[in-house]
C-alpha cells in the first residue's frame, strides 16, 4: 500500500480540510509531501462541494517543522535538489490563487518553511499552545523562500529579528505581530475552526472568489494601478445574480441564496 502524507475530506458545510498526515517526520515538506499537498489544494480549487479550505495537521503537537533537513544535508548533486524547489513557490501561488479562501488551523507549532505556508493563507486560528518561527539559522540556513512572505506580513526589523536570530514566538506573540487572526484555548479550538469555516462557507462562492482573486491581483500594485483594476472588478461583481440575492436577502430578512453566477 502507497504511503499517503495528505488526507483531503470536505464536511456538509463546505469545508474541505486539507490534513498534513505524516507525524513520523513532524510533517517535514518533503518533495513527497509537498506533491501531495499540491494535488489535494487543486483537487479543492476544482471541487464544487468545497467553499473553503482548512489547511490543518494530525500530528498532536507539530503542525510542520518546515524542510526536510535530511534532504538538504544529502549527497544529491546540488542540481538535483535546485529542481525540486519550485514546489515552494508553486504552493505559495496556488494557496494565493485558489479562488476559495484558505484558513490555516494551526494545531501544532508552525516552523521554517511550513511558517511562509501559513503567511500564505488567509486566515490564521491558533492554539495557544503553539509557536511560530523561522530557526534556519540555527542549522546553518536561511529562511530564502518565505522571506517574501515574512516581509509582506510582518514589520522589517521584527522579521529581520525572526530570520536572524531564529527564535520562535508564541501564539500570542504572532497575534500581538497581526499575523494571527485568532488565540484559541487548545480544549477549543476545533470548534473554533470549524464556526469560522462554516461561517465563512456561508458566503457567496462567487463573490468569494472574485474578491480573492482581486486582492491576490493588487495587493502589490502601485496604489493609482490597483484602483484601477479594483474598479474593472467590481464592475464584474455588479452583472452577478448573487451580489443582487445577497442585497435583496439582507432587506428581507432572510438567508441569501446564492446562485454561481
Amino acid at each position: 500500500m502507497t504511503e499517503k502524507f495528505v488526507r483531503y475530506a470536505v464536511d456538509q458545510e463546505g469545508a474541505a480540510y486539507v490534513t498534513l498526515d505524516h507525524p513520523q517526520s513532524r510533517n517535514a515538506l518533503s518533495d513527497e509531501l509537498l506533491d501531495e499537498l499540491l494535488e489535494a489544494l487543486e483537487r479543492a480549487k476544482q471541487d464544487e462541494a468545497a467553499r473553503v479550505v482548512v489547511l490543518t495537521s494530525s500530528h498532536d503537537r507539530v503542525f510542520s517543522s518546515g524542510g526536510n533537513l535530511h534532504a538538504f544535508a544529502d549527497e544529491r548533486p546540488p542540481i538535483t535538489k535546485y529542481a525540486g524547489l519550485d514546489r515552494f513557490p508553486r504552493l505559495y501561488k496556488l494557496i494565493g490563487g485558489l479562488g476559495k479562501p484558505v484558513i490555516c488551523a494551526a494545531n501544532g507549532d508552525v516552523l521554517a518553511g511550513a511558517f511562509g505556508v501559513a503567511l500564505a493563507c488567509d486566515l490564521i486560528i491558533a492554539k495557544e499552545s503553539v509557536r511560530f518561527g523561522c530557526p534556519e539559522i540555527n542549522v546553518g540556513a536561511f529562511p530564502f523562500m518565505i522571506s517574501a512572505l515574512i516581509y509582506r506580513n510582518i514589520g522589517r526589523m521584527k522579521a529581520n529579528e525572526l530570520m536572524m536570530l531564529g527564535e520562535l514566538v508564541t501564539a500570542s506573540q504572532a497575534y500581538d505581530l497581526g499575523i494571527v487572526n485568532k488565540v484559541v484555548p487548545d480544549e477549543d479550538f476545533d470548534a473554533t475552526v470549524a464556526s469560522w469555516a462554516h461561517r465563512v462557507a456561508a458566503k457567496s462562492p462567487l463573490l468569494m472568489r472574485l474578491g480573492k482573486d482581486a486582492i491576490n491581483a493588487t495587493r502589490d500594485m502601485d496604489l493609482p494601478q490597483a484602483l484601477d483594476a479594483l474598479q474593472s472588478r467590481l464592475a464584474l461583481a455588479f452583472t452577478t445574480e448573487d451580489l443582487v440575492e445577497g442585497v435583496r436577502a439582507f432587506r428581507e430578512k432572510r438567508p441569501p441564496e446564492w446562485r454561481m453566477r
